[in-house]
């Protein structure tokens, strides 16, 4: 359990130490919210391949005090335009792993120029500088990053370059030895020097399109040199007169504001925190919101997702009445990737960006592209090969995606900025988060710290399993087995519950950040 870390001015928290570190040092040398979050961002990139990285998507809420509104940007990538159904004819699904598994253009390095452009003060070379330093001169293996090297040593022996990197002379870096990746250095550098288009219009991308071309893979030169991603108007709800904002489709984010909304027409203050009607209405508002997400979700340029009815007062009313005390609702979901990585930074000018990003899986695809060093996502491969589906695979399209950060705002400031690990447990992490901080009154660390659950998640096929944490009462468990729950008692502090970061903000301007004790990171504020 974590002590809460607090801050008159500053405030940053991330997955791992050396990332809170470095966006820290860039609101040090006079950079701002901003600077220090791309800091965070190309650090994790390189701290923690396992779970994000160049080769990946990332979605970023801001609220600049200038401005004195939310903004948003969509850095997830789209298919290739070779990328259609036929191209995988006699194949029951995409594959998971391997390069054909990599249809979709990575997203990320397009968002840190475009956040950068707009609103960063340091130079965009200064602010990779660290994730450059730590990549070319190493950094000490992290326990988590030993632990899922470990379960897929298997998939990264496949990929030569893969298995050069990761498993250096056929085994495993042990956790504190010194782990280099000399070719992402490199991928940095050129970055750091030409910008976005260096990635997507110069070597970077004509290495992984070679690459990709000698596997089979289906990425071409085209696919990089045309894509952008692009600054979308958030979406908002309201939750105990707060402003929750959330990324719009192809994010699931609409799913985090309905539970919300749901859970208002329930009064707290006659619910228990830890209690069976506690975990049973968060478990039931979010099933109910997965319902119409899995019905939905999808790149809303292809198909018109219904959000003015789903987040709708009167929708949320009606899911309300349809909950039952005791008795569970039956929905089906699908298994989705969990490999992710959360972070937020507010500086002293009350600038504020909460931002994720994500491979998909554990390492992605496990294929890291050539000399680049740079792992690719698999999140093409959630995509539906039926044609009558929403998330049908077409040419040049965004997937149903996972990734959610989350803020909310009070009289028009940020108040909490906070989000997961974890696909199909985002929502459900941070519905537990909001709630326990502004229901129970709550800091970002005894939020995070206190027991969680997760429903649905798994690998490999669909489920209604509910998995508790083994902190919470057994007579809880039970009660939500009889009302038909399926009931799964994991670990005290399970790594399948995700890792969480929040930060709030108190009326005095006090900041109080929280880390998830399940990862390695960070909350460093002063």
């Amino acid at each position: 359990m974590g002590k809460p870390v607090m801050g008159t001015r500053t405030m940053v928290v991330s997955p791992h130490y050396l990332a809170s570190a470095a966006g820290a040092r860039m609101l040090e040398r006079g950079g701002n919210a901003y600077d220090a979050a791309i800091a965070v961002s190309a650090c994790l990139a390189v701290v923690y391949p396992h779970m994000t990285g160049l080769g990946g998507d990332s979605f970023w809420l801001s609220c600049h005090s200038g401005e004195g509104k939310v903004r948003a940007y969509n850095g997830s990538g789209r298919s290739g335009y070779r990328a259609n159904i036929d191209a995988f004819e006699g194949e029951a699904a995409i594959p998971v792993r391997g390069a054909r598994s990599a249809i979709t253009v990575p997203g990320m390095v397009d968002a840190w120029e475009a956040v950068h452009r707009e609103y960063g003060r340091l130079s965009f070379a200064d602010v990779l500088q660290p994730a450059i330093q730590y990549a070319a001169e190493g950094f000490p293996m992290s326990k988590d990053q030993y632990e899922n090297t470990v379960l897929n040593e298997a998939v990264l022996s496949q990929s030569v370059p893969a298995s050069g990197i990761y498993l250096p002379g056929g085994g495993i870096k042990a956790v504190g030895q010194r782990f280099i990746q000399a070719g992402l250095a490199e991928s940095l550098k050129g970055v750091a020097a030409g910008g976005r288009d260096a990635f997507y219009k110069g070597p970077i991308a004509e290495e992984i399109v070679r690459f990709l071309g000698a596997e089979g893979g289906l990425l071409t030169r085209d696919d990089f040199a045309d894509h952008a991603g692009n600054w979308v108007e958030p979406i908002v709800g309201s939750y105990r007169g707060h402003s929750v904002y959330q990324l719009p489709p192809n994010s699931q984010g609409f799913v985090g504001i309905m539970a919300l909304q749901i859970l208002e027409h329930f009064d707290f203050q006659s619910v228990e925190h830890g209690s069976y009607d506690y975990y049973h209405l968060l478990i039931e508002a979010l099933k109910l919101s997965f319902r119409d997400r899995n019905k939905y979700l999808t790149d809303p340029e292809f198909s018109a997702v219904p959000l003015e009815r789903l987040l709708s007062n009167s929708y949320a009313a009606e899911l309300a009445r349809s909950i039952h005390m005791d008795k569970a609702c039956e929905i089906q979901t699908e298994p989705v990737g969990s490999d992710t990585a959360y972070a937020a930074v507010v500086d002293g000018e009350g600038n504020a960006v909460s931002f994720i990003q994500s491979l998909y899986f554990e390492f992605g695809s496990g294929v890291v592209a050539g000399e680049t060093g740079i792992l690719l996502q698999n999140r093409g491969s959630f995509f539906s090969l039926d044609p009558a589906h929403v998330n049908c695979l077409q040419p040049h399209k965004r997937t149903f995606h996972t990734l959610m950060p989350a803020m909310a705002c009070l009289n028009g400031k940020p108040r909490y900025l906070y989000g997961t690990q974890g696909g199909e447990g985002q929502p459900q992490t941070q519905t537990a988060l909001l709630t326990r901080m502004i229901d129970y009154g709550m800091n970002p660390q005894q939020a995070i710290d206190e027991p969680r659950w997760v429903w649905g998640r798994t690998w490999g096929k669909p489920t209604q399993e509910l998995k508790l944490e083994g902190r919470i009462d057994r007579q809880i468990a039970a009660g939500l087995s009889r009302s038909g729950h399926s009931v799964r008692v994991m670990g005290d502090f399970d790594g399948i519950m995700g890792h969480a970061h929040a930060i709030s903000v108190d009326t005095d301007g006090f900041l109080t950040g929280g880390t998830d004790p399940r990862c390695d990171g960070a909350a460093i504020g002063w």
